[in-house]
């Protein structure tokens, strides 16, 4: 479930916690923070004591990634 959506001049920032982001990966919840923790997978921000979230954009830029989508092809 979404947290937040901020807005910084133009553009929309959405802010998703641990279930949204375990469930767009679906990579177990103790496993992102492991990842994280690794440098292999963008690190949480804290916006409170007990709350944690990422930027959506950054989740589905870490997803593209690792699935091959963000290289361009030369023909």
């Amino acid at each position: 479930m979404t947290i937040e959506k901020v807005l910084l001049g133009k553009k929309q920032i959405k802010l998703i916690r641990i279930g949204e982001v375990s469930n767009l990966t679906t990579i177990s919840k103790s496993h992102i923070y492991t990842l994280a923790r690794q440098g292999k997978f963008p690190k949480p921000r804290k916006i409170s004591v007990n709350t944690s979230v990422w930027l959506e954009s950054e989740v589905l830029q870490w997803m593209e990634e690792q699935l091959g989508l963000n290289s361009v092809e030369v023909a």
